[in-house]
């Protein structure tokens, strides 16, 4: 097993990584003093997956287990969701004490840390994700949201998690396209801060995408340790944490435009695709570096073609995105494959251009 220790204060934890740990999960919680009753908030198929094999990990430690489930998808991320949730919780009688463990994606990430975070003014928070893109990205960091209509990711709080459990072989279940969406934010770790991990990547991508655990084990724990070390410098995203969302503002555009018909991943890959075109454009990015992130996306079985979008509305999108300060687009740019900079100096003229003229290639 790995560790990686986010230092945060008093907000300190610890996210282990490794094979079998849900099953371990009841010792775990004993080590660190927790006892009593655990509730666990997880969706329908998760549970049908995961459940019985966490429960009786708590059960066997000796603790009382409460299972909260809600159904599948982005649409249970919502206030009305937790308002439900927090009902569940009453009457539970549930104490500030009592651990909420969240068994899923980054949707059940979210949604059971924004209950955990204004239930009783706080409950202990844990991370189980069961998705390599949860493992390397939304279980770590303590951002936690809510959508409510329109408005996606808006209504949250940033509250660390106690303890982060990444076990590797529940990622055995995942689907190619799950598989993908997870590689394309690792593949962003590399691209902003470690150009050796890149290389690791390229080397052994294969390995990766055919399930080796050991392989899994050790991008899980590279990109969960870059995350936390750019986490601990700036907790509340206010500076260098917004490096994070490299390839995230075409990105996230790309997705709203397309009515999420294209994934978190695909977009990602696009936004990053897209931020290396523009990083091209003004003379920085090398275009050999630039060939080699669209290989290894496409190796990733990622898209690398720019979809059939009218991109005066992808622009649009790209006006209303969260990161607009004072008017100004912010964007983070590669000078090289391993490190990236903040910028307000693009033109939204510039973006449009790239993004035109990479229409018209496809």
């Amino acid at each position: 097993m790995k560790r990686v220790k986010v230092r945060l204060g008093s907000d300190s934890y610890q996210i282990c990584i490794g094979s079998g740990l849900l099953e371990r999960t009841g010792e775990q919680l004993r080590e660190i003093g927790f006892s009593d009753t655990i509730v666990i908030i997880t969706d329908t198929r998760v549970k049908s997956l995961y459940g019985n094999t966490l429960k009786q990990s708590l059960t066997g430690d000796g603790f009382k287990v409460i299972i909260l489930e809600v159904p599948e998808g982005e649409e249970q991320k919502s206030l009305e969701t937790a308002g439900r949730l927090y009902a569940e919780l009453s009457k539970s009688y549930v104490e500030r004490a009592t651990p909420i463990l969240a068994l899923g994606g980054g949707v059940i990430g979210d949604l059971a840390g924004f209950v955990a975070a204004t239930y009783l003014r706080g409950l202990v928070f844990i991370q189980l994700p069961t998705t390599l893109l949860a493992q390397v990205d939304s279980s770590i960091g303590g951002k936690v949201a809510v959508d409510h209509g329109h408005l996606k990711n808006m209504i949250g709080a940033f509250y660390q998690p106690r303890l982060v459990i990444s076990d590797i072989a529940i990622l055995r279940t995942l689907d190619s396209g799950e598989l993908s969406d997870g590689l394309a934010e690792i593949i962003k770790y590399a691209v902003i801060k470690d150009r050796a991990f890149f290389i690791y990547l390229e080397e052994n991508l294969d390995l990766i995408k055919s399930l080796s655990e050991g392989q899994l084990e050790e991008v899980v724990f590279k990109s969960a340790e870059i995350k936390a070390r750019i986490v601990e410098e700036d907790e509340g995203d206010l500076g260098l944490r917004n490096i994070l969302n490299y390839g995230h503002t075409v990105g996230h555009a790309i997705e709203s435009v397309s009515a999420f018909a294209v994934g978190h991943g695909a977009a990602v890959a696009l936004g990053m695709l897209a931020a290396g075109r523009i990083s091209n454009q003004l003379g920085i990015l090398n275009k050999d570096d630039l060939i080699r992130l669209e290989s290894i996306l496409a190796r990733a079985g990622l898209p690398i073609k720019m979809p059939h979008l009218e991109v005066d509305k992808v622009i649009q999108a790209i006006k209303h995105d969260k990161k607009i300060m004072a008017g100004k687009i912010r964007l983070i740019l590669a000078k090289s494959i391993g490190n990236v900079f903040i910028t307000d100096e693009v033109s939204l003229s510039l973006v449009e251009q790239v993004l035109v003229s990479w229409n018209e290639e496809t």
